[in-house]
């Protein structure tokens, strides 16, 4: 068996494509509309994908507290530099629980945690 993707429901499609593209670094895939009011995107370039659903009928998102989508990035000062520069603030972190990772949190549009993860 193989890890597809993982869906998350969003509140609005360009908003959560632009937070993923420019701050977490995935590219588009595809995007289409999935009828008259729905619409799919799918982002990332390895076999593993993030699905983002928007439903213009429905916009009310809960994802809870309990889960967190974590991403690698090369040095976790630069990565809290960067995205503070773009009016995102630190969730929390960072924290470095042993010599090998150090990682922050972030949110996302809808309120998801996005873990960014230094290996070291």
């Amino acid at each position: 068996m193989k890890f597809c993707w993982s869906t998350l429901r969003v509140k609005s499609m360009d908003e959560s494509l632009k937070f993923y593209e420019e701050i977490v670094g995935l590219t588009l895939d595809k995007r289409f509309k999935a009828g008259p009011s729905m619409e799919i995107a799918f982002l990332g370039d390895g076999d593993t994908k993030i699905e983002l659903i928007c439903d213009e009928n429905s916009n009310d998102v809960n994802v809870g507290t309990d889960i967190s989508w974590g991403f690698e990035v090369k040095s976790v000062d630069e990565m809290m530099n960067f995205v503070k520069g773009k009016g995102i603030a630190v969730e929390s972190g960072p924290f470095q629980p042993n010599p090998h990772i150090k990682f922050f949190y972030i949110v996302d549009p809808n309120g998801l945690r996005i873990q960014l993860v230094e290996n070291m």
